[in-house]
C-alpha cells in the first residue's frame, strides 16, 4: 500500500484519516436483516457455474495489479444457504484473489433459500 503525504491548513492539522480494508463497512449483521461485509475463505466459497464461464486473462491481470495496490474496493455477491456459501458474480475478482495466493476475499453476504439457490442455478 502506498503512503502519500498529505498537506492540510493549520485549521485541519487535528483532523485524522483512516483506511481500513473493508472501506468502513461493518462486520456485523444489520439491524434491518441485509447483506453482511465479511472476508471468506475461499475455500469455502463454492462456484457452481465457474466450469461454464470463461474469464478475460487481461481483466484478471488489471484486478490483480489493483488489489495489490489498493485492495479489492468491491466486494463478491455471495449467496449463503443451510451455512453454505455460493458465489455466482465477482469471477475475475475471485480469480485475482486465487492467483496472488489470497487466503480471504470480501464478499456481501445475502442469506437465501434452497429455492433462491435453485433460481440462480438456471
Amino acid at each position: 500500500m502506498a503512503n502519500l503525504p498529505l498537506r492540510f491548513p493549520n485549521q485541519f492539522r487535528g483532523f485524522s484519516v483512516t483506511a481500513s480494508s473493508t472501506n468502513g463497512a461493518p462486520f456485523n449483521t444489520p439491524k434491518s436483516g441485509g447483506p453482511v461485509i465479511l472476508e471468506l475463505p475461499l475455500e469455502k466459497i463454492r462456484r457452481p457455474l465457474m466450469r461454464t464461464r470463461a474469464n478475460d486473462p487481461e481483466k484478471v491481470k488489471d484486478l490483480m495489479a489493483s488489489i495489490q495496490e489498493i485492495g479489492l474496493q468491491e466486494p463478491i455477491d455471495v449467496l449463503e444457504v443451510g451455512g453454505i456459501y455460493y458465489g455466482f458474480s465477482g469471477c475475475h475478482r475471485y480469480e485475482a484473489h486465487q492467483r496472488l495466493g489470497l487466503p480471504t476475499i470480501r464478499c456481501k453476504i445475502r442469506k437465501g433459500t434452497k429455492e433462491t439457490l435453485r433460481h440462480h442455478l438456471r
